[in-house]
């Protein structure tokens, strides 16, 4: 089965350590604006989801999403969430760890793309 979001050992383990401090977390993928094109943090229910949001998959036991419009663009690719220093989006929850969640991809092969009904 073709995984459309995964993360990194790093990625996961922030995610483990803002559960702990947060309770359950989401992601939805920023489209620009104010925090550019960022993976975004809230705490479960926080953000308010819409009938175009797409759930790409779960990381860590958090669900992953993005917005149509965005995803009609990135549905080829595979989404790696990782971690790098420094400070991140401003309403993203790992900012004040002095770390800032990164999306990373990588372009699906003919074989995923077939798998995930995008192609015949």
């Amino acid at each position: 089965m073709v995984e459309r979001v995964l993360a990194t050992e790093k990625a996961l383990a922030l995610i483990d350590l803002l559960t702990e401090k947060h309770g359950p977390v989401m992601f939805h993928q920023s489209g620009g604006c104010c925090d550019g094109s960022s993976p975004m943090c809230y705490p479960e229910g926080d953000l308010l989801l819409g009938d175009q949001d797409v759930c790409l998959g779960e990381i860590g036991g958090a669900p992953f999403y993005m917005h149509k419009n965005q995803y009609d663009y990135w549905k080829h690719t595979q989404i790696i969430l990782d971690v790098v220093d420094g400070r991140g989006g401003m309403f993203s929850l790992e900012g004040v760890e002095g770390k800032r969640f990164l999306t990373r991809s990588r372009a699906f092969s003919t074989e995923e793309l077939k798998e995930l009904g995008l192609i015949e």
